[in-house]
């Protein structure tokens, strides 16, 4: 019997997804939380708003002064570990992840409610810090948190501290901002650089040190939004957080049933997140961000947008990226540095866990 071992009739196994419970990949926004999404939920809560499958779900026009005006509405919730990280910390960034999802179907937010699950044993000069960076964070993104609610569970049972957050908006009268939209030849454009919130996470979490300290990018990005409308015609927008750039752009060509392709070396990164990610073999389209989003635009309005994105704060470093196309629809093809083309695709499971 021969001791030497065949490498080439090796292979890499695909992560098994009918998993018979749930596993911290179903909530990492990759294929299983798809998954779970499209065979679970979707099915037994079917309705005609639900299947917008939007950051936010427009409702029905409103009466009074404003016919032609909707509401979005949205919820999300918050299991960030650490509760503080360079840049932010868990209560701001539930007061801006759900501002932003209304934001990304063009809705003005109004109003949000804010949960709390709080765990046995929490400080309470540690929930304060965390009340008051949401109630600063509210005030910065024009809204009013209206309504509430607090558990206690017991300790060992909650991780310190758990937000949901639940929040209206109004959609102005012209405005049709969806996740099916996107059309061939459409331009896609980034706000600023890709995984800074991510990585700052994680470089709390497993103690590492940069040369600058990578910040979260945690805001609201309504104001940048409605600066994106005035400037010309935009189809779709989305927050780049769970999975990343990738996520976005798989979501956004299922949906609209078309191709998208774009350039690696055109995504802006921060020399620290990519040596970060490099130093850990991770892919930087897959890093969740909390203050960048993803807009595909008319063609004939990209430029004007990409410049009024450039004189917005939170659009600085704001980049045209790709294109949308008519061939190999729901897939994203990335374009190399050497001139070849790669697949990107889904996560199949989780890379960060516990990032938002």
């Amino acid at each position: 019997m021969s001791d030497k071992v065949d490498l080439l009739s090796w292979t890499c196994p695909v992560p098994l997804r009918h998993y018979p419970t749930i596993v911290m990949g179903h909530g990492a926004g990759g294929q299983m939380m798809a998954d779970l999404i499209r065979h679970l939920f979707a099915p037994a809560f079917a309705n005609e708003w639900l299947e917008q499958m939007g950051d936010a779900t427009v409702l029905a026009a409103l009466t009074g002064d404003r016919p032609d005006a909707q509401l979005a509405f949205t919820t999300d919730s918050f299991v960030v570990s650490p509760l503080f990280f360079p840049g932010g910390n868990i209560g701001e960034l539930a007061v801006n992840g759900t501002v932003n999802d209304l934001a990304m179907r063009g809705a003005r937010p109004l109003f949000l409610s804010a949960g709390f699950i709080l765990e046995e044993g929490l400080p309470l000069e540690t929930l304060g810090r965390i009340v008051q960076a949401m109630a600063e964070a509210a005030r910065r993104a024009g809204v009013a948190i209206v309504a509430g609610d607090t558990k206690v569970v017991q300790k060992g049972h909650g991780d310190g501290i758990y937000i949901n957050t639940s929040g209206i908006g109004l959609v102005q009268p012209g405005v049709k901002i969806g996740p099916s939209n996107a059309r061939p030849g459409d331009v896609v454009l980034v706000s600023g650089t890709m995984g800074d919130h991510g990585i700052a996470v994680l470089s709390v979490r497993e103690g590492l040190a940069f040369e600058t300290t990578v910040q979260s990018d945690t805001a609201p990005l309504y104001s940048l939004v409605e600066t994106m409308l005035a400037a010309g015609e935009v189809h779709c927008l989305r927050d780049a957080t769970r999975g990343g750039l990738a996520a976005v752009l798989n979501e956004l060509a299922v949906a609209s049933h078309v191709g998208i392709e774009f350039e690696e070396q055109s995504v802006p990164l921060k020399p620290a997140v990519s040596a970060a990610c490099e130093m850990l073999g991770l892919d930087p389209l897959y890093i969740a961000n909390e203050g960048k989003l993803v807009a595909i635009v008319a063609a004939q309005s990209a430029e004007a947008i990409l410049a009024a994105m450039r004189a917005h704060e939170y659009g600085r470093e704001a980049a045209i990226i790709g294109r949308v196309t008519d061939t190999h629809a729901g897939l994203v093809i990335a374009r190399t540095a050497i001139g070849g083309q790669r697949l990107v695709d889904l996560p199949a499971g989780e890379l960060l866990p516990r990032i938002c």
